[in-house]
């Protein structure tokens, strides 16, 4: 990440040749802006520049990756911690940024590459190199959630466990095994989430064919969509490349 340090003096008043109590005294202002400049290798949780002094976290474009296997992209997903973290690359640097008297003294970020997809996450906001591996490895579980699609056959189409759990109670594919509806912030909330949007990408980002398949109204699948940040993002980017107006 580079910054570009932009200096800029403005005079409000001219400059006084002898200072008394009635003469003004010159000012000057520093404007400083940050330009964030990005490689295509970067992580997808970088800060995204809103305002000259503002950034906030979201998630970068990675294009949506096939799965070979109907099921493989789901299994990744499902991995455990151990085995999730064995299939990525590890790099551990010093982050930059704002902070303490101890910050930057140790390489305590953590930026994880998954090798099967090139999928990138990384964490850097805690002083624990520990605490930022598990928050990069949460972060790509997500992701890989988020861009890893399974094959759907709409024709013998089935929700899986992981799917109805996500459901609304309302939903009248959703039995009473299914237990209480899982929201954003479980873990296994992120299983649910892949499946909605293998079907979402299955019947070409339409809510509506997709609210049939799973025993909901449209408008009752489009605010479990809206519920999380990062499936309305993925859904309406999805619906933008087919021409269809996002979900607000």
């Amino acid at each position: 990440m580079a910054f570009h340090l932009v200096k800029s003096c403005v005079r409000f008043c001219p400059r006084a040749t002898a200072l008394s109590p009635a003469a003004p005294v010159p000012l000057r202002r520093l404007q400083i802006r940050f330009d964030i400049i990005k490689s295509n290798d970067t992580t997808s949780f970088a800060p995204i520049r809103t305002s000259p002094f503002h950034y906030t976290t979201g998630v970068d474009k990675i294009p949506p990756v096939s799965s070979s296997n109907s099921d493989e992209g789901r299994e990744l997903v499902a991995l455990s911690d151990e085995k999730l973290l064995s299939q990525c690359q590890m790099d551990t640097y010093k982050s930059s940024g704002p902070g303490g008297q101890h910050r930057n003294k140790r390489e305590t970020a953590v930026r994880l590459k998954h090798l099967p997809t090139g999928i990138i996450a990384q964490a850097s906001e805690d002083r624990s190199q520990h605490q930022n591996r598990a928050s990069a490895l949460a972060r790509l579980r997500t992701l890989l959630a988020l861009k890893v699609r399974n094959t759907i056959d709409l024709e013998t189409y089935t929700p899986p466990p992981e799917l109805l759990q996500v459901l609304p109670p309302k939903s009248t594919i959703r039995g009473s095994n299914s237990g209480p509806q899982i929201g954003p912030n479980n873990p296994k909330f992120v299983l649910g989430m892949q499946a909605l949007l293998d079907l979402i990408f299955a019947v070409e980002g339409s809510v509506s064919d997709a609210a049939k398949k799973l025993g909901l109204s449209t408008g009752a699948l489009s605010r479990l969509i809206l519920s999380d940040d990062s499936l309305r993002q993925a859904v309406n980017e999805f619906r933008a490349s087919k021409g269809m107006k996002p979900l607000k």
